[in-house]
């Protein structure tokens, strides 16, 4: 007796197609699962021989052996569990067969009930590149796989539910779409909470209207942290291809609440500077994301940036330049997107207290020297903009007039976000900070009063190519704010500016 049930694994961000066979013969009772699965998939055995029992069905006293094709591909986690199930009691006659127009995943319980799985969205996906019409699932992943809509998705409390609408006795409803939702702006932090930093305030909004890095430099107190967890607030709300990307990883990586569908705001990561390279970059034996993929399409905030260790810092190379990170290990390679904006603070030395106006440094220069050399020069020139954040005056601490609102802010991002939406139409170009660097002459031609002050600032300064490029495309976004078509002198001497503070603090001693 031989019956086959379609179901689908996750490999990185990708999901593919699996067949869960089996097969029922004549011999000692045995139960053995073949596929290449990992610990986790051999366990379902014991899941689906108890769950078989506790619902009600006869267990066959023979030889039974499971395969999970293709045979050459790992299988990993509880997912197959529900087609398992379901494999065995058609090759017993105890269901119809079932159409491969239908796919199911899904933990089992001792007793029958579902347990949620992560990696729902990518499988959803999968299941309609490969024609799947119906999907069952964990009740808790229905509203996540609905997303896909090209697929019908049932969610099941019980593999019971399953089986009664399987065989017609109790049909089970479609789950809807999850709607996209933008996170109501007073959740979040608010711009107007932040005293002075007019310079700071000033960088964050640039930042959020061209998808640039900042690093802010200055001593304790000084509202560092703060600025970096309202910039989500100016960013724009997300797209739907957006909000599915994002929520993706966090499928994958198992972050997603029970019964939550798409994610509806842009991700806000912190990781402490303790964090090691492979949690910041993903791996581990699962190849799971790591915080720069968990902060795609979103912020990623490196507080006590010199803290990180060398390894964790030379990391972010490659996802700060290439939007992406591939990750090697002996179980496989993966790559996953890392598109985010990076967000960095940092005391200019030690002690956090060098420049001070009324606070003197207790650092030697050997200590400051130290401290500094901790951020290579290759990671500064991948960041856009280095402001330096000064101590807030006592009078402007204690005004009670408000700053500018996040919103009021957030009204100028997306206008130039929509200005530059409409210049890279069609090239698959979102924000000025994607910009290679093939097309800046084609969109950053810059008048000639400002082309000379950057070739000046170039030789003065010694900037690298890549300085270079990223001070272009600052200049852009300043240009974009201001809604002027061509980049002027004053767009160009005010992207100048941020880069400075890497000469200031890092060579100019």
């Amino acid at each position: 007796m031989f019956a086959k049930v379609r179901s689908f694994g996750v490999h990185g961000l990708s999901g593919f197609a699996v067949t869960a066979e089996a097969d029922i013969s004549g011999g000692l009772p045995q139960f053995s699962i073949v596929g290449l699965p990992d610990s986790a998939v051999k366990e379902s055995a014991d899941r689906v021989r108890s769950a078989a029992k506790n619902l009600g069905f006869a267990w066959p006293p023979s030889r039974i052996t499971v395969n999970l094709a293709p045979a050459d591909v790992r299988k990993t986690g509880p997912v197959y569990d529900l087609p398992v199930l379901l494999a065995l009691l058609c090759a017993q006659g105890q269901l119809p067969s079932l159409d491969e127009s239908r796919a199911f995943a899904g933990e089992l319980s001792l007793d029958g009930a579902l347990r949620p799985v992560s990696g729902i969205l990518p499988m959803a996906m999968a299941a309609a590149e490969c024609g799947i019409k119906e999907l069952f699932v964990p009740f808790e992943n229905a509203a996540e796989a609905a997303s896909v809509t090209e697929v019908a998705v049932f969610g099941a409390h019980t593999a019971q539910e399953v089986m009664e609408h399987l065989t017609g006795t109790h049909l089970l409803s479609p789950a809807l779409p999850a709607s996209l939702e933008a996170l109501d702006d007073e959740e979040l932090p608010d711009f107007a909470d932040v005293r002075g930093q007019l310079l700071a305030r000033r960088a964050m909004e640039i930042a959020a209207a061209g998808g640039h890095n900042v690093l802010l430099i200055g001593p304790p107190g000084t509202g560092k942290s703060m600025l970096a967890k309202r910039l989500p607030g100016i960013l724009p709300p997300l797209s739907r291809a957006e909000a599915l990307e994002c929520t993706g990883v966090y499928s994958v990586a198992g972050m997603l609440p029970p019964g939550s569908g798409l994610m509806t705001s842009r991700p806000f990561r912190s990781p402490h500077h303790s964090v090691s390279a492979v949690a910041l970059s993903g791996g581990g034996t699962a190849l799971r994301p790591g915080e720069v993929s968990l902060a795609h399409n979103g912020v990623l905030f490196l507080d006590e940036l010199p803290e990180f260790s060398r390894d964790a810092l030379e990391i972010l190379r490659q996802p700060v330049e290439d939007g992406q990170v591939t990750v090697s290990r002996a179980s496989g390679t993966v790559t996953y997107p890392s598109r985010f904006t990076l967000v960095a603070a940092m005391n200019p030395c030690p002690c956090g207290y060098y420049g001070h106006p009324t606070h003197p440094c207790t650092c030697t220069p050997s200590t400051i020297e130290r401290y500094r050399r901790k951020i290579s020069g290759p990671l500064l020139d991948r960041i856009d903009l280095h402001v330096d954040v000064a101590p807030v005056a006592y009078e402007e601490l204690s005004s009670q007039t408000p700053g500018e609102s996040s919103e009021a802010i957030r009204q100028r991002v997306l206008a130039a976000r929509s200005i530059q939406q409409k210049r890279y139409e069609g090239t698959g170009i979102y924000c000025n900070s994607q910009l290679p660097s093939r097309l800046l002459r084609r969109y950053c031609a810059l008048e000639p009063a400002a082309l000379n002050a950057l070739k000046a600032a170039f030789n003065e300064l010694g900037l690298s190519a890549r300085a270079h490029d990223r001070i272009l495309r600052v200049s852009r976004t300043i240009a974009d704010l201001d809604a002027s078509r061509t980049i002027c002198l004053a767009h160009v001497a005010e992207a100048l500016q941020y880069r400075e503070l890497d000469r200031k603090y890092w060579y100019d001693r």
